[in-house]
């Protein structure tokens, strides 16, 4: 017969309906001040551990900046310059103890915290706030496969994206994420932020900041996932539980990360206009040139005040007669830039009888392209 190991439930702390007290003690009220009590004991342990987060990612930035400057003087030639970077090692180094003494108080504060004993308000909590998945390693995938399993993805499940891109509320994403676990992944960090980028586009800009915010929500949900080294379905709960409950600081945070990406958002999205836009005049100066492979437009441009009077008035004669006052060579230069362009085309005659006449050893006449508009 199997037997139940029941040791697992002796460090639960859920005493306060079986504690003995005096008779003259009311005894729900006691016992209230003592949950309040245990309330802020728990309140205040978990800003510990949030305040220690903040502290391990100060000094994690402030080291980068410091290991940016020392690479910045390195190879330093005058003797202030080698004062500088001596000084920036030292502070590197100082910063680098810090920094192992943010990590190993948050160890400390993570141990302390499995061990403190179950209440009454930890067992009343919800379930399945936490995940632990048993993931086989795998190999690293090419960019071949990422390009397909994005597209997978996005296939079967884009409407459910879009969806949680539309949502506002810290508790109605929780409750979505909590329906669609298999949405807490890169492909819909990529996918939100290709949705911005073509929002802006269209120019629906407050829209475009709606889903900013939401794709900000699963990038920070996915780094506490990589800090953490857990799947990101599983601790998902627990950023909402950081963000909903945290100081000003770390919404600032929040909020500074937010209007960054949205920053970045407009700038990638005025690269697309613009490159959208060179793609279309490069398409339609290609539908104008002539049968000498010419732009009209920059002909145009390029002739002589009295020429382009010609074009503008659509006069034959006037064509000739500006011509006749120009050097020969120039004119020949002009007129059969006209012709490649197709802004102007000899005019072929014909006799009687149908046949074509010698060409003329004077100059050529001229007739008006119909479709060719000058300007």
């Amino acid at each position: 017969m199997t037997t139940i190991d029941y040791s697992v439930w002796d460090h639960i702390e859920v005493s306060d309906d079986e504690d003995d007290t005096h008779p003259n003690i009311d005894t729900p009220s006691l016992f209230r001040w003592r949950h309040q009590a245990r309330v802020e004991r728990m309140e205040a342990f978990q800003k510990k551990g949030v305040d220690l987060e903040k502290s391990l990612s100060e000094a994690k930035k402030k080291l980068l900046e410091a290991q940016l400057r020392v690479k910045e003087l390195e190879g330093a030639s005058t003797d202030e310059a080698k004062k500088k970077l001596e000084a920036a090692k030292n502070q590197e180094k100082q910063l680098r103890k810090e920094e192992r003494s943010c990590e190993k108080k948050l160890e400390e504060h993570r141990r302390e915290e499995k061990k403190m004993p179950w209440n009454v308000d930890t067992l009343s909590k919800e379930g399945f706030s936490k995940s632990v998945l048993n993931v086989k390693p795998v190999k690293e995938e090419t960019e071949e496969e990422k390009e397909q399993k994005h597209k997978t993805f996005v296939e079967k499940y884009e409407k459910q994206i879009k969806h949680f891109g539309m949502l506002r509320r810290w508790d109605d994403s929780q409750k979505f994420l909590s329906d669609n676990p298999h949405l807490v992944c890169e492909e819909t960090a990529n996918y939100l932020v290709i949705m911005c980028i073509d929002l802006e586009v269209e120019e629906k800009h407050a829209l475009m900041e709606q889903v900013a915010h939401q794709t900000i929500v699963m990038q920070f949900i996915l780094e506490l996932a990589k800090s953490l080294k857990v799947d990101p379905r599983g601790c998902f709960r627990q950023f909402f539980s950081k963000i909903k409950t945290a100081d000003q600081q770390y919404q600032d945070a929040f909020n500074d990360e937010l209007e960054s990406f949205k920053e970045r958002v407009r700038g990638r999205a005025k690269i697309r206009i613009e490159k959208a836009m060179k793609e279309y005049e490069e398409e339609e100066k290609n539908k104008r040139l002539g049968p000498g492979g010419l732009d009209p437009v920059e002909v145009y441009d390029s002739l002589p005040p009295e020429m382009q009077k010609c074009f503008d008035e659509k006069d034959v004669q006037m064509l000739q007669d500006a011509i006749s006052k120009l050097d020969p060579t120039e004119a020949k230069y002009h007129m059969k830039r006209c012709i490649d362009s197709g802004l102007w085309v000899p005019n072929s005659r014909t006799d009687d009888d149908g046949e074509k006449e010698e060409e003329k050893e004077e100059e050529p006449q001229y007739e008006e392209v119909k479709t060719g508009d000058a300007q």
